[in-house]
Order: structure tokens, then C-alpha cells, then sequence
């Protein structure tokens, strides 16, 4: 099993005791810029597909756990790539009450890290709606910049392109 850690946070693949904190995510509000909000029906298949994505591809988004309490996840960051989407992406949801908190920054560090090393990537996007201001300022911090040549997985998205030269060798991610 896949497994990241941080200085705060753990990171591993999903797990069928993950499903009622993505499901009140994706059932909220919240869930407008992820291409919600989600029936409880679709909250189900779209967490299948999330799990199911790891055997597929050998990666996925990874359930993020704060090591003060390595039971409750707090939402989801990582690796993702299905079928439809134009390039891989690393993408980011977090649930309500974590947020502000410096995690989604975290784990998103060490998902590129680890997509750009481990995974072997040679290029990795985050689709944004433009919006969505808490993603887009969390792109920026991670140094991407607005790809405007390259196509989004959703028409309502703009690319964020993350320089893979920016989360390789010696700096990894620092500016």
C-alpha cells in the first residue's frame, strides 16, 4: 500500500470507512466547484470511482488523516488521471472544518513530490474553476501559473500547470 507522510499528516489510498465524510462533502455546497453537489447515489459511485482509480492506474487521490488523529479523514488530495481527463491532474478537497489549516498546502506538496518522482510524471495540472479563490490561491502558493493553451477537463476550469523542474532535486518545491 501507497502510503505519504508529512511533519502533520498522513496520506493513504481510500477505504470504505472514508465514504461519510466524502459523501457530506460532495452532498453540500461545498461541492459546487467539484462538479457538485452529489445525491447521496451519486456521492456512492463517485466515491467507488475514486477507490477503484488505484487498481486502474496504480495511484489515486490518497484520503488525507492528520497524525493527531490518524482515524477521521479530513479530505482528499492527490494523483488523479481517469479516462476523460486531458492530463493528470493533482487535485485537492478538503472537509468542512479543516480547512484554513495549512493541510490541503501540505499533503498537495508531497502528492507532487511524489507525482514527479515516484509516479516518474512529466507534467501535472490542477483543474480550478476560477472561482473557486481558496484552490486558486492554494495553486499559486504551490507555484503553478495559468495554462491558457492547454484544455480543461471540464469547460468551466482553467489549467493550472505545475513545472515539474519547480517539485524535482534539491529544492522540491521551495522557491
Amino acid at each position: 500500500m501507497t502510503l505519504l507522510t508529512t511533519d502533520r499528516l498522513i496520506l493513504r489510498p481510500p477505504a470504505a470507512q472514508d465514504f461519510d465524510g466524502y459523501r457530506s462533502f460532495y452532498m453540500s455546497d461545498r461541492a459546487r466547484f467539484a462538479h457538485g453537489p452529489l445525491t447521496e447515489t451519486e456521492a456512492w459511485y463517485a466515491f467507488c470511482v475514486e477507490m477503484a482509480h488505484w487498481p486502474m492506474r496504480g495511484f489515486g487521490m490518497f484520503t488525507v488523516l492528520a497524525q493527531t488523529d490518524p482515524e477521521t479523514p479530513i479530505g482528499l488530495v492527490g494523483p488523479w488521471y481517469p479516462a476523460d481527463w486531458p492530463e493528470p491532474e493533482i487535485g485537492w478537497l478538503l472537509w468542512e472544518g479543516h480547512e484554513g489549516q495549512g493541510h490541503a498546502d501540505e499533503a498537495a506538496r508531497a502528492c507532487l513530490i511524489h507525482a514527479f518522482g515516484h509516479l516518474g510524471w512529466d507534467s501535472a495540472v490542477s483543474y480550478i474553476h476560477p472561482e473557486n479563490t481558496p484552490s486558486v490561491t492554494l495553486a499559486e502558493r504551490l507555484g503553478a501559473q495559468i495554462d491558457p493553451t492547454a484544455r480543461a477537463a471540464k469547460p468551466d476550469l482553467t489549467v493550472w500547470r505545475h513545472d515539474r523542474v519547480y517539485w524535482v532535486g534539491d529544492k522540491k518545491g521551495t522557491a
